[in-house]
């Protein structure tokens, strides 16, 4: 658990472990916009460490304990430059950039822009911009504009979480009595979703990932899942392998851990 400096304001938390050879993997994880490392860390890191590899999650500004200087924009650029340099910083043994929904936009555009990587994990990353995807980048602004993340999530995680998740922790949500506070727009988590989440460039020349590029896409996914862009974009990766997963949902470390893990260990094999 550590520190990666910026400047003085600046800094990304981070905790990384190396493997436990040169013939082990690193697994470098790339957040979604409201998440933290908690996503990784709970059963998918000890679980590929405890087989050898090496993992390697950070928190981007804006997220916990990753400060930033206020008068910045938290956008797509920013944020690949910093992993980037991360990246460059520590220099992980055969890095496998592992991106869980917007995080896998950032983990493909390092990757193009030429950090060395032993493959790429897309977890419910494909989509195309358009009328649809900017609708719902406002729609989530505007949810923690009224009442915060509780109101976010409320209204959403039924809609991207699985069926089995929802009826294991709803009594988490909707709270009887409960009221909403909005999100202070000058937070993290505010700035990172009005900021990257409408802002980024979905955009990408999919024909030049040249890495082994793992595709993971959760079918239970109400909001962002659209099965024929993932099919069109999907043909467009030279170097793919795709695994679709019927009873996951958007947020699938939260959902299918232990899966999930076997599957990242399954491509490791194939790449190392």
């Amino acid at each position: 658990m550590s520190v990666f400096t910026l400047s003085s304001d600046d800094a990304l938390y981070y905790e990384y472990y190396p493997p436990e050879s040169d013939k082990g993997c690193t697994f470098v994880f790339f957040n979604a916009l409201t998440a933290d490392t908690s996503t990784w860390e709970a059963v998918i890191g000890p679980k590929v460490r405890a087989m050898g590899h090496g993992t390697l999650a950070y928190n981007m500004r804006g997220q916990i304990d990753s400060p930033f200087s206020p008068e910045l924009t938290l956008d797509m650029d920013l944020i690949v430059d910093d992993a980037s340099r991360l990246l460059t910083d520590i220099k992980p043994t055969q890095p496998i950039l592992v991106g869980l929904s917007i995080g896998g936009l950032f983990a493909a555009r390092n990757c193009l822009n030429g950090i060395d990587a032993a493959g790429l994990v897309l977890i419910n990353t494909l989509r195309k911009d358009g009328p649809r995807l900017k609708w719902i980048g406002d729609a989530l602004v505007r949810a923690v504009q009224v009442g915060g993340l509780d109101l976010f999530r409320d209204l959403f995680l039924p809609l991207l979480m699985n069926e089995n998740w929802q009826k294991e922790n709803r009594h988490n949500f909707l709270k009887p009595g409960g009221t909403y506070q909005p999100l202070d727009k000058k937070s993290g988590h505010y700035k990172l979703l009005a900021e990257a989440g409408r802002t980024s460039n979905w955009n990408l020349p999919y024909e030049k990932l040249e890495v082994p590029t793992l595709v993971i896409t959760g079918l239970e996914d109400h909001v962002f899942l659209e099965r024929n862009i993932v099919d069109d974009l999907f043909s467009r990766i030279p170097n793919g392998r795709r695994v679709d997963m019927p009873d996951a949902g958007h947020l699938i470390p939260a959902e299918k851990p232990e899966e999930l893990s076997d599957i990242l260990l399954t491509f490791a094999k194939e790449v190392a």
